[in-house]
């Protein structure tokens, strides 16, 4: 089994501080498996799952119910009765109060609402996604790129049992698990949407080219991707703005936020077929962005691009400082005219080009090739290091 201490240790932290503990992420995930992995030999355990009829019968008095528990109660899929955010409520709020709730959810708390109201300081989140480099390993990153990160994918037995998992993933997603949150847009026009998103993977949101091309008002187009956000499958990279004299972006980028079921909406099965993709390079924007975001824990994260041509795919800061990563799917990426810009523009410390190679090597006085699995292996401090 692979071990996912970080999540663990986020969880126990967030349980020293918090009653409550929202941990949140796409469905199969591992949220399930890792939340088990806490609890483990835990005597005081109370485990409740909202996708059994037999754990919903046992809440149709929750309140009764769950006041007389003591220790460690987890209540998996809360999304399927969001009447519990304000149960719990009151719960916590007892004088000397000392049991501890964790919550499972594949919904952010924008999709469903009251999570934050009901619970404002009551709760801590701790967001989960599918594995990433650190879990798996460095010498893993192809497979990870290809398959993605749930649990289930990237452990199948071939490349074929993958891209099936991934496939019947998104069938049940659009027919069982956006119904259950509310969603009743139809599952076609959802697919269309979805598989439509990947092929504009990486790039600006724009919503009057996607609602032209599925006939829909920008407005409906605006509230698909804001469901697909919500649900944990796609990400929005917001711009940042700097007063340069020169038009800049105020969009977001947009990515599916796992790079496997990007493939597989692609119809893409193997390496072979990846490399000669023409989002083959999106591709791997998508994965080393996603993977450098988690893995450094970035807690201020843009891009920035200009009319003019001039982008930087990932822009950050570090005690106020900007810090530029471009990704560049080539085997000796060399300093690019944008990114010298974005060096001068933005006033960049430092930068790097982070690529799918072996070998770290400078293209510029401020910035460095650098290989995604090297990325991952250096610290804060050696990444920002002078």
């Amino acid at each position: 089994m692979i071990q996912r201490t970080k999540a663990l240790a986020k969880i126990r932290r967030s349980l020293a501080e918090s009653p409550i503990c929202a941990l949140l992420g796409p469905r199969q995930c591992g949220k399930t498996t890792l939340a088990k992995q806490f609890a483990r030999r835990r005597s005081d355990l109370h485990y409740f799952d909202l996708e059994s009829v037999v754990d919903r019968a046992r809440l149709q008095n929750p309140e009764r119910v769950l006041s007389e528990l003591h220790g460690l109660v987890i209540i998996d899929e809360i999304q399927k009765q969001p009447e519990l955010f304000t149960v719990l409520r009151p719960l916590v709020d007892r004088s000397g109060c000392k049991t501890r709730f964790l919550i499972l959810g594949s919904a952010s708390p924008g999709l469903v609402r009251g999570v934050s109201e009901s619970l404002a300081g009551r709760v801590s989140f701790v967001d989960l996604a599918g594995f990433d480099l650190e879990e798996v390993g460095s010498s893993r990153w192809k497979d990870l790129w290809l398959r993605g990160s749930f649990p289930r994918s990237f452990l199948a037995t071939s490349e074929r049992g993958s891209l099936r998992w991934r496939m019947n993933y998104i069938r049940t997603f659009l027919e069982r698990d956006l119904p259950q949150l509310g969603v009743t847009i139809p599952s076609e026009s959802m697919r269309r949407f979805w598989m439509m998103l990947a092929h504009f993977h990486g790039q600006i949101w724009n919503a009057a080219e996607l609602a032209r091309s599925l006939g829909v008002s920008e407005n409906t187009a605006r509230r698909y991707l804001e469901i697909l956000t919500g649900a944990y499958m796609v990400s929005q990279l917001q711009p940042w703005w700097v007063n340069i004299g020169k038009r800049q972006y105020k969009s977001p980028k947009v990515y599916l936020r796992d790079s496997g079921i990007l493939h597989g909406l692609l119809g893409i099965e193997s390496h072979d077929d990846l490399i000669v993709h023409p989002k083959y390079g999106a591709s791997w924007e998508g994965f080393a962005l996603d993977q450098i975001l988690r893995l450094a824990n970035f807690e201020e994260a843009y891009f920035w691009g200009t009319h003019s041509g001039a982008e930087l795919d990932l822009l950050v800061f570090h005690r106020g400082r900007p810090y530029g990563v471009e990704f560049k799917c080539s085997e000796a990426p060399a300093l690019t005219k944008s990114l010298q810009i974005a060096i001068e523009d933005l006033k960049l410390e430092r930068g790097w080009i982070v690529y799918p190679g072996s070998h770290t090597y400078p293209v510029h006085e401020k910035v460095e090739a650098i290989p995604l699995s090297e990325f991952r292996l250096r610290s804060r401090n050696s990444l920002f290091r002078p």
